[in-house]
């Protein structure tokens, strides 16, 4: 069991560089070989241990040169600037998959494929996620603006709804399929264009995604 029980509830947006519905999440390789990508939870209830984490936003911008299993991958985490010491240590500790069983977070699973983890960033985030309309807004000064929107039908123009069920995934349980664009600076710099997204609500623990 892991030594500090956690749990976080909120809304997810995942953003990469392959083609709409992103083979990775089939177990797949991605669509260009390598896995360029940014990442931005909103936490609506949350603690670990005794700290409460509600309110609060996390971020990661990764990269992988091949796909994210083969390892030699790299990120950046990015914390709300309005989390206090203890806050800071815990969201760092779950994000890194500390405090979580092996396998059970794709926090935990991201963690053993790092090459280098960049110094955290502590910093002001603006950050809108709506999984049910398929939206978001990120824009994290000087490092991160991103948005996210529904994929659209080619030839009606109508939004198209596409959702993906994990019933022993280690992210979400049911995510809705859409589509981003990106640009990030600073240690990784990365250009995401009409690729891949996906918004989903969370139930996570240091045992796993709560289906």
């Amino acid at each position: 069991m892991p030594d500090t029980e956690w749990s976080i509830k909120g809304r997810e947006f995942i953003h990469c560089n392959c083609a709409y519905g992103c083979p990775c999440q089939f177990n797949a390789r991605p669509t260009k070989g390598n896995c360029y990508a940014i990442g931005f939870i909103e936490i609506d209830e949350g603690h670990h241990g005794e700290t409460q984490l509600d309110g609060l936003k996390l971020g990661m911008i990764v990269r992988w040169p091949g796909a994210i299993h083969e390892g030699g991958g790299e990120i950046v985490p990015i914390v709300d600037e309005r989390a206090s010491d203890d806050q800071r240590d815990a969201l760092l500790r779950i994000m890194s998959g500390e405090d979580t069983e092996p396998g059970a977070t794709f926090f935990q699973v991201f963690s053993t494929t790092f090459e280098k983890v960049h110094e955290p960033m502590f910093t002001r985030m603006e950050v809108e996620i709506d999984p049910e309309t398929r939206s978001a807004r990120v824009n994290v000064p000087g490092l991160v603006v991103a948005r996210g929107e529904p994929i659209l039908n080619p030839v009606t123009n109508q939004e198209h709804r596409a959702r993906i069920n994990l019933p022993h995934g280690f992210e979400y349980d049911l995510c809705e399929v859409g589509r981003g664009w990106g640009e990030t600076k600073g240690p990784i710099a990365l250009s995401l264009e009409d690729s891949h997204a996906h918004f989903a609500r969370l139930h996570m623990t240091g045992t796993g995604v709560v289906h």
